[in-house]
């Protein structure tokens, strides 16, 4: 575990603006300001098409402050696919330019005791309490969140749950600047999409700031089909100045306590993932390579086959650099041959785990009917073990995950570390790799890591496997053909 990690952990806590008394009582965010004059060109546009591409790679490439200043391609796609409605006159409040200072929010009584805690007893800022409202009454009030609480209002369930003081909600909640970067030219989106959105932006359970420093993923309201119907994720970035959630939306506020939960205040609207193989196509600066071997080797869209017969995947992706590793001549025996072709799809489906979603933080199994999953949230210091059962026959994945106060480490088969954890997909989760990975010798054991490998080693570790499925041997004499 490397402990310069925690630099960007202390400075990202400092980053959150955690509002005294008086701007909780009106969620007023008080750095909004701020907020909008270094970022001025998104409030009335959509990210740039390249963002999340250059996100990840940054991430790759350990640029953290690079990291902070990209969002995210994804996001963009998502807005113009389905977002349709959200800048037409009927979600338009008027004048937000201004964003007020603290105490021009709601008329309420900020001294007053509440006459609720949140459920664990948690408190607020320098020790006041919650809020007497709860988290739909505080968005409904607040002058910054208008046009969420709208949407909020057409579905009785979420009002229902957000009114609830039964138990403790997290709500990550879009102030209404997020909404000005969604086109006007777009289509309404279907009412039950809209209920999906609104799930989404909803945390079961008390999470607040340093909670959510210390995740990296956390379920919410949205049950999603393709995943079994499991909770779907959110997934938290920490960058050198904040924290981003699915890459794209940075908190900008946090810790607004009510009585039934908390508030974090977000820049940017949450959209539930596209399927995996979406995801992926979106970064071909990252992925192209795989996407070509998914192609070749018909692998590509062959999940839509199965959807309704697979719930949840994992899959572990090599990037471009994993596969240059690998060395010139393997990539061309493994992409301009014909019997190269057959060793590529082995070598694919040693990357691909169906029916099981391992997260970073979280495990979605193979029993159906158990919706719970198994989680390590809460533990400051751990180690979690599982081996995964791939597509290439009995050959499964070990995994190791190991965290150190916030801070997790996948390594896969004892040396392989995970580059980027927890890309969340509609139907499962995305590991990116800087490394391709081999199954093992039946005598030799794992192939050496970051190496490149000659074609006859490739041949030898990956022949067995292409016997079981391809039922005929392919021979190393191909040497012609190149």
């Amino acid at each position: 575990m490397r402990y310069s990690a925690i630099l960007p952990l202390a400075a990202a806590a400092s980053a959150i603006v955690i509002p005294d008394d008086v701007t909780l009582h009106s969620l007023v965010i008080e750095e909004t300001q701020h907020v909008e004059d270094s970022v001025s060109s998104w409030w009335h546009t959509i990210p740039s098409a390249d963002d999340i591409r250059n996100s990840v790679s940054d991430i790759l490439s350990g640029s953290l402050e690079a990291v902070e200043r990209k969002a995210s391609k994804l996001h963009d796609y998502i807005l113009e696919v389905e977002f349709d409605f959200f800048g037409s006159d009927e979600y338009d409040d008027g004048d937000d330019d201004e964003i007020e200072g603290p105490g021009h929010g709601r008329p309420d009584h900020p001294g007053r005791r509440p006459h609720h805690r949140p459920h664990r007893g948690h408190r607020g800022h320098h020790g006041h309490g919650p809020s007497n409202l709860t988290i739909y009454e505080a968005i409904q009030a607040s002058n910054y969140t208008k046009k969420f609480a709208k949407l909020v209002d057409d579905f009785p369930d979420i009002v229902k749950v957000l009114n609830s003081t039964k138990a403790n909600y997290t709500l990550f909640a879009p102030i209404d600047k997020a909404f000005d970067k969604i086109p006007e030219h777009h289509k309404k989106p279907s009412k039950e999409f809209l209920e999906k959105i609104l799930e989404y932006h909803v945390v079961p359970g008390f999470y607040p700031a340093g909670r959510v420093l210390a995740g990296h993923t956390f379920p919410t309201l949205l049950k999603e089909e393709a995943l079994g119907g499991r909770h779907q994720r959110l997934r938290v970035h920490l960058s050198l100045f904040g924290l981003r959630i699915n890459f794209y939306s940075k908190i900008i506020a946090a810790n607004l306590f009510f009585k039934n939960g908390v508030v974090h205040g977000i820049e940017s609207i949450l959209v539930p993932p596209p399927p995996a193989e979406k995801i992926v196509s979106l970064l071909p600066g990252e992925f192209s390579t795989l996407l070509l071997a998914a192609e070749k080797t018909g692998l590509r869209g062959k999940h839509d086959e199965h959807k309704h017969e697979t719930s949840g995947l994992t899959i572990f992706a090599p990037t471009n650099t994993a596969f240059r590793r690998l060395g010139p001549a393997a990539n061309a025996f493994l992409f301009n041959s014909e019997k190269g072709l057959k060793y590529l799809k082995a070598l694919l489906k040693y990357h691909i785990v169906v029916n099981e979603t391992l997260y970073s933080d979280a495990y979605y199994g193979r029993d159906h009917h158990d919706k719970d999953e198994k989680t390590v949230d809460g533990q400051e210091n751990g180690h979690f073990h599982v081996d995964l059962p791939t597509l290439l026959g009995d050959r499964r994945l070990s995994i190791d995950i190991a965290r150190w106060y916030g801070l997790i480490e996948i390594k896969i088969n004892g040396f392989t570390r995970v580059a980027v954890q927890d890309g969340v997909a509609k139907d499962g989760v995305i590991h990116a790799l800087q490394t391709v990975l081999i199954p093992p010798h039946e005598q030799k054991g794992f192939y050496p890591a970051d190496t490149e490998i000659s074609v006859e080693d490739l041949v030898e570790y990956l022949g067995p496997y292409v016997v079981e499925d391809d039922e005929t041997r392919e021979q190393a004499d191909w040497f012609g053909e190149l």
